[in-house]
Order: structure tokens, then C-alpha cells, then sequence
């Protein structure tokens, strides 16, 4: 797709005394006492806000926080914490700002916060007065939050439709390259894990990536619905039989096109879900009436990591068994260091994905990691979300 990039206008020098207006993704977990628990996606927005300040520009940075009530600001809501950790992480004072919308005083060089923008009536709704009194805020809209991307709201969207330029940041703009070079442009083979508990909320995911990849590999309660409809038994496992003709029709739709669904030939079950439960490997076969199935065997686990080895692309989204618990996390250990030893450009997407990929170490092997959830997984059910749409439309436009 085509779109403008804050860092092309950079270099040209068009950025500098204009005022910015970034749309980041600064939604980080707080505890009880108001603390940051973990500051990645404030650490993943620098490199936008420097790249504008560097430029000369007036910056002006707003993100939502929590899930406030349009028009009914509160003290949990505030960005205050982010804004005392943007100033250490920049080396400079970050003014926070309340009740923007009317007008924002910013001088070339210096940056201000823009307090939690969900508390502006209109926000999610993406009412037009809003976003057309946002756009008048600045000349340069900078679009940086793949998170939220897959939401039409007045910061995400309508800003988009009537700032005077709109650009996508370079975090947004990486996400739009990896994501093109996985699913519109990849190198075959094209490997896709889809993992999770439910068929049902990855079911469009399925269908969508039947029709694309050369391999589908599924884990966990989706592989259990799997196994089903290929008449395995699953004793007591997580699973939805209401889903086993959706499951075969996947199975049929990979089979036409000469591709394959590898169902698990072991599995590592327990007679309990907890951590300290027993693990037996079994054949798939084999599994008994009273087993949950929480990972897959080693000979299936080799298997699959064989295949991601001879890949051209993988596409990751979630892990294969219930990796938490040490004796269950052979299989999504074995595909991790499968992934990173492979020469496949790689990208992988959600949290419990970007978990395992912490816990098993291989961050700097993953060819890109996606910083958004549920626009990750909108990507990959085919659909174009809605930040992509604005901004291809601008840039066709321009």
C-alpha cells in the first residue's frame, strides 16, 4: 500500500516549525499505586517523538489510557505517570496538558502531552466536530499506534481525514512493511502458527489464511477442535465440537490447494491443569478419557519445526501449548528456536506470543514483532484496518 512517512517529510526538511500532532500508543499497565508496571510501548513511541523534535517541530503527543468514560475525567485516567516517564526516557521536562482541544501552546523544539484522549466526548465514535477541531490543532498528523489502529476513532481516524498532511510514524510504518512483506509479498513457503484456546475467535483468521498459506499450524484448544474432526479423541481437553465441520472445511480448503493442516500425531497430557500435574507424552491416538491434551508431543513438535525451517515466511500468532508451566512448554520452545533459526523472514503478534518469545529469548531472531493485539489479528483475517485506509486514501489524494 502507499502512504507518507513522517520520516521521508523529516529528511526533506518540511517538518521543521510545523506543528505535529503524533497519535501514539502509550496505553501501559499501571498497579494500584498509579505505577508503571512495564513501559515497552512508551519505550517503542520514542523514536517518533525524537525524529520530530530533531525536525524543529512543535510536537503535541496524545495516546489513550485504561478505558476512561467520554467526558468524565478521573485521576486513574491520567497520563501523569507516562508523562514523568516519557521526561526521564528523553532527558527533558514533558508539560501535560488538559482540556486541548480548544487550543495547545507549543513552541518549535519543545513537545507538551496531550491528557488521555478517550475522555473527549466523540472519541470512540469518531464524531466530526472533534476530529476536524483536532485536525486545526496542527499541520502535520502523525499516525505512530498500530495498536489502534484497527479502531475508526477521531484520534486514529477522523484527525487523519481532515489534518492539513497525515503520515503514518515509523513504528506504524514498520508495521505496514513487515505485515506486507508476510501476508501480500511473502517468500514460499509460507508458514502460519495459529494457536489459542477457541476455534471460534480465530475462526475468520482460519478461513483467511487457508486460502494464503502453504503450511497452517494450530495449538492448543484449537488443535484439540482439530484433532476432533479428524476422529482423534481428546479425553476432557479444552475444545469446541460445535466447530468440528468448521475445522474439516479448513482441513478441505488447505487440501485443494495441495497444502496441509499437520494434525499432532503425541501429545503431552495431564490429569490436572495446574503446574505441578504430571505430564505423560502419549500417542495421539492414545489419549484417554480423563487427559487434557496441554501440548504437543515431541515427535509432532519436531516435526513442525522441521517444516519452519524450510520456510520462506512465518506468521506467528500464539503458543502451542500452555507454555507457562514448565513441563508443557516443550513444543512452543521447540518452534521458537525453530523460528529463530531459520532464514524466514518471521513476524509474530500477540501477547501471549510476545511472551514466549521473551521467555524462550529470542527477540533479536524474530524478523519483527508487532506491537498490536487486535490489529494483528485483523490483519490476518484479510481486513484492512481502518488507520491503513485513511492514510492510503491521503496519500493518493496528496
Amino acid at each position: 500500500m502507499q502512504f507518507l512517512r513522517f520520516s521521508d517529510l523529516c529528511a526533506s526538511g518540511k517538518v521543521r516549525g510545523q506543528r505535529v500532532f503524533i497519535r501514539a500508543d502509550l496505553n501501559v499497565p499501571l498497579d494500584d499505586k498509579g505505577k508503571i508496571t512495564e513501559d515497552t510501548r512508551i519505550r517503542a513511541s520514542l523514536p517518533c517523538i525524537r525524529m520530530a523534535l530533531d525536525a524543529g517541530a512543535a510536537v503535541m503527543v496524545t495516546s489513550h489510557l485504561g478505558r476512561p468514560t467520554e467526558g468524565q475525567f478521573k485521576p486513574e485516567d491520567s497520563l501523569a505517570p507516562v508523562a514523568a516517564r516519557l521526561a526521564q526516557l528523553l532527558e527533558r521536562d514533558v508539560p501535560l496538558r488538559a482540556d486541548w482541544v480548544g487550543g495547545v501552546s507549543v513552541q518549535p523544539g519543545d513537545m507538551v502531552l496531550l491528557e488521555n484522549c478517550r475522555v473527549n466526548l466523540g472519541e470512540k465514535k469518531n464524531d466530526e466536530t472533534l476530529a476536524r477541531a483536532m485536525a486545526a490543532l496542527c499541520d502535520i498528523f502523525v499516525n505512530d499506534a498500530f495498536g489502534t489502529a484497527h479502531r475508526a476513532e477521531a484520534t486514529t481516524y477522523g484527525i487523519a481525514q481532515y489534518a492539513p498532511i497525515a503520515c503514518a510514524g515509523p513504528l506504524l510504518a514498520a508495521e505496514i512493511d513487515a505485515l506486507t512483506q508476510a501476508l501480500a509479498q511473502p517468500a514460499r513457503p509460507l508458514a502460519a502458527i495459529v494457536a489459542g484456546s477457541k476455534v471460534s475467535t480465530k475462526l475468520n483468521i482460519l478461513q483467511s489464511l487457508a486460502s494464503k498459506v502453504d503450511q497452517l499450524i494450530v495449538g492448543g484448544g484449537i488443535a484439540n477442535t482439530f484433532m476432533l474432526a479428524t476422529g482423534l479423541p481428546i479425553g476432557k481437553s479444552l475444545a469446541e465440537p460445535s466447530l468440528v465441520d468448521d475445522a474439516r472445511a479448513v482441513i478441505a480448503a488447505m487440501k485443494a490447494r495441495g497444502a496441509e493442516v499437520p494434525i499432532p500425531t503425541d501429545v503431552v497430557t495431564a490429569k490436572s491443569f495446574s503446574a505441578g500435574a504430571p505430564a505423560s507424552t502419549k500417542r495421539a491416538q492414545d489419549v484417554e478419557a480423563d487427559d487434557l491434551i496441554l501440548d504437543i508431543g515431541p515427535e509432532t513438535a519436531g516435526r513442525l519445526a522441521a517444516q519452519l525451517q524450510q520456510a520462506g515466511t512465518i506468521v506467528w500468532n500464539g503458543p502451542v501449548g500452555v507454555f507457562e508451566f514448565p513441563a508443557f512448554e516443550g513444543g512452543t520452545r521447540a518452534l521458537a528456536q525453530a523460528i529463530a533459526e531459520s532464514e524466514a523472514f518471521s513476524i509474530a503478534g500477540g501477547g501471549d506470543t510476545l511472551a514466549a518469545i521473551a521467555k524462550f529469548g529470542i527477540e533479536d531472531h524474530v524478523g519483527y514483532i508487532s506491537t498490536g493485539g487486535g490489529a494483528f489479528l485483523e490483519v490476518l483475517e484479510g481486513r484492512t484496518l481502518p488507520a491503513f485506509e485513511i492514510l492510503e486514501k491521503r496519500a493518493q489524494n496528496a
